[in-house]
Parts: C-alpha cells; sequence; structure tokens
C-alpha cells in the first residue's frame, strides 16, 4: 500500500524476489479491493501521519485478520488509527543505526542476533505504541524500532527491511511473507525479458521508435531490447553531444554502438544549444529542468530535420524506476506511474514538463521503467551484452552540469561547533522528502581507521540545516580562510571539472579501486581564495539499485596521491571527501 515513500516499489520488487506475487495499491484501497490478500504492507512517507492532509488508510483493513505489516510511516499509521502516539522526535535518524532486540520470541524478527546493521529515514517516531502491542526492539535514537500485535496479526518496523543495507532485511519480509503471512512460491521473474519486448511492440504498434542514447547502460540496454522487439529497420539513434560530458564519452559512445553492429545511431553535437541556456542559473533543479526541456527541443528539431515528426515514430527513453520515484512519480495498482504522493527529490531530465506531455500522448517508450540499475544489468547480461558496457559507473543524463556547482552569491565559511559550515547547498533526502542545505565540513582525514562515515551520520542527525558531511583531504589555505565565490556554470569550469574527473578516473582505473565502488561522481563546488577559486569533492559510494548507498573509504596511499595531482592544477583551492551516506545525502549533490 502506497503512501507515498521513495521505497515503495522496491518493496514489491523485494518481495517478488522472495517467489511471491505482489501488487502496489494506493494506501485509501477499501478493504473488498483487498480480499484477495494474503498479507499486507504499508509502505513508508514523507508525510506526518497527524497533519490533516496526510495519507491514511482505510481502518477496516486493520481488523479484517489480514498480516500488516507498516514500514516507518507505515508504522506510525498503524499506530495513529489504533490509539498510540505518534510525534516528532528530539532529532532525525538518517543512515545506519543498529537494532537492539528485545523480544527475541517475535516471529517477526525470528533468527535475528542482536545488534544488526538497519537503514534508517526518519523524523516522526511512535511515542507510543497503540494498546496492545509490545516493543521489539529499540535502536539507540528510537525506542520503537518495530513492535507488534501478534493477536491481532498486526507489526511494524520504523526502518527499511526493503533496502539492501539492513543487514538481514530480507530475513525480516522472509519471516512475514512465510512465517506470519503462510504465502507460497508462486513468482518466476524469468520470463521478463519475453514479456518487456512484448510491451514495446504493444506500445509502439505500427510506429518506428526514435532514441537518444547516451552511451550508459540503461539507455544502451533499452536501445537494445527495442531493437531486439521490432527490428533494426524500425529502430534508429542519435548521440547527443551536450557539452556536459566527461572526457572521452564522445569516443567511447562511437566505439560502443560501432561493436553493437546496429550501425543506425549517430552523432549531433549541440554544445551551445545547452550552454547557452544555463548561463547565470545555478538552483539545481532549474538546471535539470533547463536540461531537459533543451533535450525535448533538439529532438524535436532533429526529427523534423530528419523527417522523423511524421507520426509514424515516438521516442524512446531508457528511464529506470528510481528516476520516477525521485521525480515525484509513483506506480500504483490501476494508475499507472503519476505525479502522486511521493516527494520529489531532484527531477530527472527524463521527467521534465515536455517530456510528460509527450507520455501523455502516448509518444513515450520505456522499455525499463519498472527496473532497477542492477536488474538493468542482468538483463543486459542476458541479452549479450558486454560487460565492459554493463559495468561502467552510472552517469547522470544531465551530465557535468549537475556536478559543477554554483552560487549566485559570494558567503564566508562560518565556525560551528561541529566543524565549518559551508554555504554550498546540495540536495539530500530525508524522511523520504527532499531537502536543499549546506554542507557541514570537518578538519579530519579522512582514513578507513577514523569511521568517519558513522561519525558524518551522526553529524548529520543532531544538526539542524545540514544533509552532508564532507572532512578536508587537502587544501591551499585553512578553511578559515576560504570562502563560496559567486559562480556559474562557464565552459572553463566544465573544462576544470572534466580534467579533474579525469585524473580520478585514471588513478581509479590504475589502482583498481573503480571495481571497488559502484559510482564515483567527482564534484566541483566554488570554493576557495585567492585565485584558486573552486575546489574538488570525491564521492566514492556502493550501492546495488541506487536508491541507498554507502560512503566507501578509499585507500590513504591512493586518496594522497589523488589530492596531490588534483592540487597541481592552480585553479583548484582544496579536495574534500563526501562521508554522507544515502540517506540522508543523495548520491549525487544536485
Amino acid at each position: 500500500m502506497d503512501t507515498g515513500g521513495q521505497y515503495c516499489h522496491l518493496i514489491a520488487r523485494k518481495v517478488r524476489e522472495l517467489g511471491v506475487s505482489s501488487e502496489v495499491f494506493p494506501s485509501e484501497a477499501r478493504l473488498e479491493s483487498l480480499c484477495h490478500a494474503r498479507g499486507i504492507v504499508i509502505s513508508g512517507g514523507p508525510a506526518s501521519v497527524y497533519d490533516p492532509h496526510s495519507p491514511s488508510m482505510d481502518a477496516a483493513v486493520l481488523s479484517a485478520g489480514v498480516p500488516t505489516l507498516g514500514i516507518c510511516y507505515g508504522q506510525q499509521l498503524i499506530t495513529q488509527l489504533l490509539g498510540g502516539e505518534v510525534r516528532k522526535g528530539d532529532k532525525g535518524e538518517f543512515g545506519l543505526a543498529f537494532l537492539d532486540i528485545q523480544a527475541s520470541d517475535s516471529r517477526l524478527l525470528a533468527g535475528l542476533t542482536d545488534h544488526q546493521k538497519i537503514w534508517m529515514s526518519h523524523r516522526d517516531l511512535v511515542a507510543v505504541p497503540p494498546p496492545g502491542f509490545r516493543v521489539l526492539a529499540t535502536t539507540s535514537t528510537c525506542s520503537t524500532a518495530a513492535i507488534e500485535d501478534p493477536a491481532r496479526r498486526l507489526y511494524g518496523v520504523q526502518f527499511h527491511p526493503e533496502v539492501v543495507h539492513t543487514t538481514e532485511g530480507a530475513r525480516i519480509l522472509e519471516n512475514f511473507l512465510f512465517g506470519i503471512c503462510g504465502c507460497d512460491k508462486d513468482w518466476n521473474p524469468s520470463d521478463r525479458i519475453a514479456q518487456v519486448e512484448e510491451q514495446v511492440r504493444e506500445r509502439a504498434g505500427d510506429r518506428n521508435v526514435f532514441f537518444f542514447v547516451s552511451g550508459g547502460v540503461d539507455s544502451t540496454v533499452a536501445f537494445t531490447l527495442c531493437l531486439a522487439a521490432l527490428g533494426s529497420e524500425r529502430v534508429c539513434g542519435v548521440y547527443v553531444d551536450t557539452g556536459l560530458m566527461r572526457e572521452g564519452e564522445t569516443e567511447f559512445v562511437e566505439q560502443t554502438f560501432a561493436a553493437l553492429g546496429h550501425g543506425v545511431v549517430q552523432i549531433e553535437r549541440a554544445e551551445e544549444e545547452f550552454l547557452a541556456p544555463l548561463e547565470g542559473v545555478h538552483e539545481p533543479e532549474l538546471k535539470r529542468h533547463i536540461i531537459g526541456e533543451q533535450f525535448v527541443k533538439v529532438q524535436e528539431r532533429i526529427m523534423a530535420a530528419r523527417g522523423l515528426a511524421d507520426g509514424r515514430w515516438i521516442l524512446g527513453q531508457g528511464t529506470i524506476y528510481p528516476d520516477t520515484i525521485e521525480s515525484g512519480g509513483t506506480s500504483s495498482h490501476q494508475s499507472g506511474r503519476d505525479q502522486s504522493k511521493a516527494a520529489t527529490i531532484k527531477t530527472h531530465h527524463n521527467r521534465v514538463p515536455g517530456i510528460q506531455k509527450l507520455m501523455e500522448q502516448g509518444l513515450i517508450v520505456e522499455p525499463l521503467a519498472d527496473f532497477y540499475k542492477d536488474e538493468v544489468r542482468e538483463i543486459g547480461r542476458e541479452m549479450g551484452l558486454s560487460a565492459a558496457l554493463l559495468d561502467r559507473h552510472p552517469f547522470p543524463g544531465p551530465g557535468l552540469a549537475i556536478r559543477c556547482l554554483c552560487s549566485a552569491e559570494e558567503h564566508p565559511v562560518t565556525r560551528v561547533p561541529e566543524g565549518w559550515l559551508v554555504p554550498v547547498h546540495s540536495v539530500g533526502v530525508q524522511g523520504d522528502s527532499r531537502s536543499y542545505a549546506p554542507v557541514l565540513a570537518i578538519d579530519a582525514f579522512p582514513s578507513a581507521a577514523a569511521r568517519l562515515q558513522d561519525e558524518a551520520t551522526e553529524l548529520v542527525n543532531r544538526s539542524a540545516g545540514v544533509n552532508r558531511v564532507m572532512a578536508r583531504v587537502a587544501a591551499r589555505e585553512p578553511l578559515s580562510h576560504q570562502r563560496v565565490f559567486s559562480s556559474y556554470i562557464t565552459h572553463g569550469r566544465l573544462a576544470l571539472l572534466r580534467r579533474a574527473d579525469g585524473i580520478v578516473r585514471d588513478l581509479c582505473f590504475k589502482s583498481g579501486f573503480d571495481a571497488k565502488v559502484w559510482q564515483f561522481p567527482v564534484i566541483l563546488i566554488p570554493l576557495g581564495s585567492g585565485e584558486s577559486r573552486d575546489s574538488v569533492v570525491l564521492r566514492p559510494i556502493f550501492s546495488v539499485d541506487g536508491m541507498t548507498a554507502d560512503s566507501v573509504t578509499m585507500p590513504d596511499d591512493l586518496l594522497r596521491k589523488m589530492a596531490a595531482e588534483l592540487l597541481e592544477i592552480t585553479e583548484i583551492a582544496g579536495v574534500y571527501y563526501d562521508l554522507t551516506h544515502k540517506p540522508p545525502g543523495t548520491i549525487e549533490w544536485e
């Protein structure tokens, strides 16, 4: 049951991975529409249950005897409807926490050992469980991390068992599905490629498909699926060089599609069409909207010039599910993907209004829109695509524009008890909601022994108005002498970021470190002093599906070498290391 959570669709996926058929319904679904269910899971969400317009549910569901598990907001909603008390906590709890089990005889937590690693994302909490419930587990911040009323077959957890960073999350879901609900394993995902190809044929009808490919995993797999479904005579593609690409990216794309032997992808250079509208823009959502709308305009121009705007063509995209949910969409039974309860964390370029209009007109085909990155890679492997392509780190559609941070004004860095408050704003996800806040910098070298990631989580949890923590690796001047400069996207700053990114990628490849991380964004922020007015932030992370992520610690020797090479560039004032997990920080800064 969808209450607008970032992980709602992920819950349904995890249930299917465990061999059980699942559907997503809006939370307001009436009891009679759920009578076929063996069990019900209520998702997390960004709202507060005590707000009058927050998502709710048919209270009759909770008295029908159907086993029900509330996750995060879901636990709070059960509490609110059944007479308990939900209130805002003394501080938020985002990211890593540890579960201390109080009731070892619970069927929900059967087989778990104490002090399990779990993933939290909440501000509100259950202060008083409803009558008849007992507390199963706690954390250092939350005294009601899990509750149950086994007589009524009602259960709740404040954490997220569906994300990979909850160590025993799959076991908790198994306990609920099989030990409590009595489900059978009846779901087989092996036919998904054939199903997707059939969906492509249904959507396309007698029309052809035109792709703007990026050379990344998602668009290449989606393009290949359409080729398999429709044949090369009905599918063509163009790669648009936006001027926001990494060093050597266009050459890689040319080689990739030449090796695939499709012969239907051409290169279009449109640098000024993207850079000119970004002049003087600093706000990340506006950047994303501008880039997405420019894609639409460039697409329209190219399609018109090549005779593709005659109604016989529709647009193909490599959209995956995290793009949809972070853009404020959802996936609910009989409602399709729409703009509903989920909070907009960041609008992806394939979800701007121009694209939404094409979707409403039935002029978009998205073969991968219900899949996650790891599933896309599996599909690509099943289709025989090369490991060199499928193992590439994800790269955002808006390119380097969202890794080149800007500021409309000049601001000093200020001293706070926890460190230094740097007035460069970045996007975060806290309690299933978007945050946009300054960065906290600490003066500590992020060595493997320091466990600074754990410290960063605690700093964000207790520091109001902060969603990200970075550590100083090396700098020309101490933080007390630095400031944030007024700065925008320019050819020079993009070239600087491209050069820094190239150094990081080269060293990671030569050391083998790139194989140990899921993604390694390199961020340029307008922080410095004197003539060196930009700093580089390193952001190596590990993830499986992109919905949650761990900050990864780099070996000290590699980090020192990387910082030294970066500081050989006179325009770079310092090198910093992003210590923030997702949540509370998003993977990309914008």
